[in-house]
Order: C-alpha cells, then sequence, then structure tokens
C-alpha cells in the first residue's frame, strides 16, 4: 500500500426530507489500498458512494481528490477526475452487446464519425476482458448473460475508464465462488497497479482475504476505523450494529408437524429440471443449496406457473393441482418471493401500503374500482407494526426503505394475501447482518405459527442456519434430502457438485 493519499472525506453530511442519511463522517483512502466500508443498511454506505460518484451532492463537508479540494458535480465529473463506480444493481442495456455496454458514450467511429467502429469497439473490449481475465465474449448481446456475468460487464465497463478510485458496492453478490476468486484476482492486479478500491460487502467473511482496512457506519455517523489485521468478525458486527449477534447457529426445534401441505413428484421443465421430487411439511423450512444453475430457483418458478412443467405432478393438501400461471398458484396458497425483489417483489414508486395490500387488491377496491384506502391502511398499519417495519409511515414510498425492509413489505404482501406455502428465494440477498438476523428470527416465527417455506439460497451457513430439512440439487436433479441434524457445508458440497444415483 502506497503512502499517497487519493481520497480524503471530512465532515459530509447529506439529508433528505424526513431522514439524516450522512451526518459529518469522514473516509481515506490511500494508493494501491483496498478500504472496506461497512455498516447495517440504511448506515449511510450507499450514500456516501453516491456523493463521491456525483449521483447526489453534499450538503456539507468536503472532500479531496489527491489533495485537491473538488466539488463532484455529477457522474461525468467524477469519471473526468477518476472514480468509478460498480453499483449493486445491475445497469446495463440489456440489448446491446457486451462491448457496446462497456463503450457506451464512448464508441469510436470511424469514415469522419459518422459511423460506429464496431470492430475497434469489440478489439478494445476483448484486449480489455483479456486484460482482466473475464470469460466474456465482447459480441454477445447482455440481455442474455447470466445475472454473474452481467455483474461482470459492469466491472469491465467500471475499470475501463482506467480510473484511479473504483467504488465496488456489493460486486459479488450474484458470483459463484469461483467467480468471487477470479474477481479478488482482479483487485489485487488493481492495487499492484497503484488504484485504490473502496469495497462495500455484507459479506465480512470475504473482508479478511480482500481488504487492508475497514471503516464502520452506523446510523448516518463513522464510528471507527480497524486495520483489518488487527480486527475479527464479531468485533466488526457488534461496531455495526451496537449489539452481539450470533453467526453460527441451527434451528432449535422443529416446529413442522407430519402432514405433508405440498407433495412433487417427477416434476420437469423445458428450463433445466429433470424428475425433482421432494414434499414439504406444515410448519417445516426446506432449504435448497446447489451451485448456481443447479435448478434451485427453476423448481421455484415451476411451481409458481412462471415456467411451464413438462411432466411430473403437483398436490396441495393432498389434491392434485394444475399450475398454468403465477394466479393459479397465488390461488392454492403459494406465494413466491424472487431474489430480486425490487423488480419482481415490489412497485418501488408506490408506498409502503399499496405494496402490502398489492396482491389482495381486488379484495380492496369496490364494485366499482374505487380503493378501498381506510381499510387497507388498517391491514398495512398491522403488518408494519407485526413485522416491525422500519419506515416513518405507510405512505413512504417503496424505494427509500432499506433492503431488509423493503425485504419484510414483501413478506407482509403475502401474508396480507393469506398464503400458506411461503417460498423465499435468496431472502438476504443484500441485506446486512443485523436485518439479516431479523429475517431469520421472522422467519423461524412463520414456521412456528404454522406457514410452510422453501428457502432457496446460495450462502450455506444461512441454510444450515434455518432448515429443517435441505434438498440439494445438481443439474437439474435432486441429489440429496438432509436432515439438519446430519448436514454440514461438506456433505452439502459433496450432494451439489456430483450426481448421485
Amino acid at each position: 500500500m502506497s503512502n499517497e493519499q487519493l481520497l480524503l472525506v471530512e465532515g459530509v453530511s447529506k439529508g433528505f426530507p424526513g431522514v439524516q442519511a450522512l451526518q459529518k463522517v469522514r473516509f481515506d483512502l490511500s494508493a494501491g489500498e483496498v478500504h472496506a466500508l461497512v455498516g447495517e443498511n440504511g448506515a449511510g454506505k450507499s450514500t456516501l458512494m453516491k456523493v463521491l460518484s456525483g449521483i447526489y451532492k453534499k450538503d456539507s463537508g468536503t472532500i479531496k481528490f489527491k489533495g485537491q479540494h473538488v466539488e463532484v458535480a455529477g457522474p461525468l465529473e467524477a469519471q473526468h477526475l477518476g472514480i468509478s463506480i460498480i453499483h449493486q444493481e445491475i445497469n446495463l442495456m440489456p440489448d446491446l452487446t457486451v462491448a457496446q455496454n462497456i463503450f457506451i458514450g464512448r464508441e469510436p467511429k470511424s469514415f469522419g464519425k459518422i459511423f460506429l467502429n464496431d470492430r475497434k469497439i469489440n478489439k478494445d473490449a476483448q484486449d480489455l476482458l483479456n486484460n482482466l481475465k473475464l470469460p466474456l465474449n465482447p459480441t454477445q448481446i447482455v440481455g442474455e448473460l447470466t445475472v454473474a456475468k452481467q455483474q461482470m460487464v459492469e466491472i469491465a465497463k467500471a475499470l475501463s475508464y482506467n480510473s484511479s478510485v473504483i467504488i465496488m458496492d456489493e460486486p459479488t453478490s450474484s458470483l459463484t465462488p469461483t467467480e468471487t476468486s477470479a474477481l479478488f484476482v482482479i483487485i489485487e492486479n488493481l492495487k499492484k497497479a497503484g488504484k485504490g478500491v473502496i469495497y462495500i460487502s455484507h459479506r465480512l467473511e470475504e473482508l479478511a482475504q480482500i481488504s487492508d482496512r475497514i471503516t464502520v457506519f452506523r446510523d448516518g455517523q463513522y464510528i471507527e476505523t480497524l486495520k483489518t489485521k488487527d480486527t475479527n468478525i464479531e468485533k466488526i458486527i457488534a461496531l455495526m450494529i451496537g449489539r452481539d449477534v450470533q453467526v453460527d447457529l441451527r434451528p432449535e426445534t422443529n416446529t413442522s408437524t407430519s402432514e405433508v401441505v405440498l407433495k412433487v413428484e417427477g416434476l420437469s421443465s423445458k428450463k433445466l429440471l429433470k424428475d425433482v421430487s421432494f414434499d414439504l411439511k406444515r410448519g417445516e423450512i426446506l432449504g435448497f443449496a446447489g451451485l448456481m444453475g443447479a435448478g434451485r430457483t427453476e423448481v421455484a418458478l415451476a411451481l409458481v406457473g412462471k415456467d411451464p412443467i413438462t411432466a411430473g405432478k403437483v398436490e396441495v393438501n393432498g389434491k392434485v393441482i394444475k399450475i398454468s400461471n403465477p394466479a393459479d398458484a397465488v390461488a392454492h396458497g403459494i406465494g413466491y418471493l424472487s431474489e430480486d425483489r425490487k423488480r419482481y417483489g415490489l412497485l418501488l414508486g408506490q408506498n409502503v401500503d399499496f405494496n402490502i395490500v398489492l396482491s389482495s387488491v381486488k379484495r380492496y377496491s369496490t364494485a366499482l374500482g374505487f380503493f378501498k384506502s381506510v381499510e387497507s391502511k388498517k391491514v398495512s398499519e398491522a403488518a408494519v407494526k407485526t413485522l416491525s417495519i422500519r419506515t416513518p409511515s405507510i405512505n413512504q414510498t417503496a424505494k427509500n426503505l432499506s433492503g431488509g425492509n423493503q425485504q419484510k413489505v414483501v413478506i407482509a404482501k403475502w401474508l396480507t394475501r393469506e398464503c400458506d406455502i411461503l417460498i423465499f428465494d435468496e431472502p438476504t440477498r443484500g441485506i446486512d447482518v443485523g436485518a439479516k438476523d431479523e429475517i431469520y428470527k421472522l422467519l423461524r416465527e412463520l414456521a412456528a405459527q404454522g406457514k410452510s417455506i422453501i428457502m432457496i439460497s446460495s450462502e450455506l451457513p444461512e441454510v444450515l442456519r434455518l432448515s429443517d430439512r435441505i434438498v440439494v440439487m445438481c443439474e437439474g436433479r435432486v441429489t440429496g434430502i438432509i436432515d439438519n441434524k446430519e448436514a454440514d457445508q461438506n456433505v452439502i458440497m459433496q450432494y451439489a457438485t456430483k450426481y448421485r444415483n
């Protein structure tokens, strides 16, 4: 790590109507350093990054870049200075190629700068991808890529500006362990080149591998900066949330009964699934584990009518049912909480009240189509109280809530619809440690109340902490169903990496 200071933030504040997002925070970054910024959702991490990248304008305080006072007037100004950001939410143009996305707005042209020079765009992109060792084809359409590969395109795009400061906001949230390791190699190369990396992640175990220092924010305020080698996860968590959280637990009791509420036999689909069979009991949390592409999400999409079922049968409460579309699934009491809650779970521009009653909107509408706002507000306020959703009011716009509270709103939506079978796909993706703990407790409480839960997660500690039984998948097949008491990460990975007859 060089002694050259690339960035210095002192006394920066930023407020929004009813919320003080940052209160005189400080932060600094040196050349050749990875400085991690951690805190619960709503701590101010992303707000500061948006100030540094020109998306927000600070209310007060100073920012120095390479020793000079700067006012970051907008994203283009940030890029001109040498500050690039890789956002957690993918922001690409799906109908364009990888190369076109990387160089959008900076495309080389030919014939008097009239036509795009596709050959040079593709060559420059290929050279960049080779340098970064990213397994991408510059001519491939981005919309056809997996989420993980789209994240790689975001990384390549940010690094194409040859910036001195690279901000990475949850860069591994959609990456496999192999892809994460490849990213860490890229980051090490950036350090060697004298770049500074600001690294934001809820996966605290990553920090010991990749960061040099860690700064903690809480409730919009600076708490402390520590050298990574001199601290541990337990201390970081305590600083983040101001209380102890146990990070390695198993279910204390199994609240499930012997009553089978969902039975799946020989389920197959055009999208990967082959002869999938399992059952779900009342009050049970049934975990689904496996590597990316194993077929876990495809099971959920088939059960909720998104992907057509080509073979097999589904029974709910002992009766064979046909699910042709999501409305059929809801009618049979099956609710699906997508891993992409912002795209498929919420109407971000609508308020908390409307989102909570969204799946039951007919119940709260008159015959003439008028909305029964008084009744809906009673239900929404009760849900906010029951689920401890942190919001100024039910009139708050959903996009202004933290990730954990957005997830609770989605849960409230399906509870309001009175679904007895709930499918959670990556329920804590992009959610901080403290909010994760709340979601875990909520899922166990729902199971204790008799709800039956399918929980899909890429985090094995999460699967082990919550599940009563664990279904392991590989290449579209179920390779094992294990009781939690008999399971550990090694056993799960054996089933997840090799098909067993």
